[in-house]
């Protein structure tokens, strides 16, 4: 990946790294903590709709799965080594099996990136050989119900990754990304028809991201601009420099440094800096990159340091109530891509992998 490509990706990346990070720090804890859930109550006992589902991180013949996508908390499609390592699979994984997708050769580094679905179609970008050495990247498209991937278009530009659920979008009938300009003074917005066909290029000034669209988000992490590719709209979000601030359209997540230079608490706000309010402090953060999943759901881990390895607990703050609600201890993983949740517990032969459906959670 070009030095460019990687600063842009950093910058964002940069405030969920931040983030992390923090789960290892012990910090004061907060004035007043966000409200929790009753006590020892577990997601069903809040939410008693809510579907979990639970699967082993190990394929039948051995192998073990990552999922990278989830369509519903039963369905998913990851990545396993073939039985003898030549190759890196990506499979839909069902209740009834898997079922093999596309496998590149697993000695040229593959990466699977930026998954969409629509109706029955599945999109991804698939890298072969190194990024950092210029690696090519396709767009593919394929089936969630049956038969192989196919290549959509090797015209992907300098396509980058946050690790978002928006890292690429399908809206209008259109696959959509963004990719980064050498010099970096613009961002190419690319598309192509979900059906096939030509690429297009739309040039837009300054460094963004893809956000829920038709909304892209400026890579910085103290001075964020959303921009509106149909209105031309846009909106400067209010922050100071103490401030690490990631914003989708809907809810932007604030990160206050305290005096130490170390993260003191986690707040979220309107893009306008309105309807501010408080949702993790201390030893409490973010989870994931993307805010407010489902503009409404903030994924919290929550590190307790002892005299063995540190453990974490997945928490889900819910803003529409206000609460706190515990998912899982003993944490390893966590993913997130609206509107599933997934998690492991476990390491090797004992992984574990849980998928909680937000859609469920009424």
């Amino acid at each position: 990946m070009p030095r460019r490509v990687r600063q842009l990706a950093g910058l964002i990346g940069l405030v969920v790294a931040v983030l992390a990070a923090g789960r290892l720090l012990t910090l004061p804890e907060p004035d007043s903590a966000p409200a929790a859930g009753p006590a020892g109550a577990s997601v069903r006992d809040v939410w008693p709709k809510a579907t979990i589902v639970r699967t082993s991180g190990r394929l039948p013949d051995g192998r073990a799965y990552t999922p990278w996508f989830h369509r519903d908390a039963g369905t998913s499609v990851g990545t396993a080594l073939t039985g003898d390592g030549e190759f890196l699979r990506l499979l839909v994984r069902t209740s009834a099996g898997e079922r093999e997708l596309l496998r590149l050769p697993a000695a040229d580094n593959p990466q699977f990136n930026g998954f969409a679905s629509e109706g029955d179609a599945l999109v991804f970008m698939a890298t072969s050989g190194s990024m950092d050495e210029g690696g090519a990247t396709a767009l593919y498209r394929a089936s969630w119900s049956a038969g192989a991937a196919q290549v959509l278009t090797g015209d992907t530009g300098t396509v980058v990754f946050f690790n978002s659920q928006y890292d690429v979008v399908i809206a209008d009938g259109a696959v959509r990304w963004a990719a980064a300009a050498t010099n970096g003074e613009f961002t190419e917005v690319r598309s192509v028809p979900l059906a096939g066909g030509a690429v297009t290029v739309q040039r837009v000034d300054g460094a963004y991201a893809m956000s829920a669209w038709p909304w892209l988000a400026s890579s910085g992490t103290t001075t964020v601009r959303l921009r509106n590719l149909r209105t031309g709209e846009t909106v400067a979000v209010p922050t100071t420099p103490d401030e690490m601030v990631a914003c989708g359209p809907a809810w932007c997540r604030v990160l206050v440094i305290g005096p130490g230079g170390q993260p003191a608490r986690t707040d979220v706000m309107r893009p306008t800096g309105t309807d501010r309010r408080r949702v993790a402090a201390g030893n409490t953060t973010a989870g994931v990159l993307d805010v407010a999943l489902l503009d409404r759901f903030e994924v919290l881990t929550q590190t307790t340091v002892g005299d063995g390895p540190a453990a974490l607990t997945l928490i889900l703050y819910d803003l529409a109530a206000g609460r706190a609600v515990p998912l899982a201890r003993g944490v390893a993983t966590v993913q997130a891509r609206s509107p599933v949740l997934w998690w492991s517990t476990g390491t090797d032969e004992a992984a574990e992998w849980f998928a909680l459906d937000l859609r469920t959670l009424s």
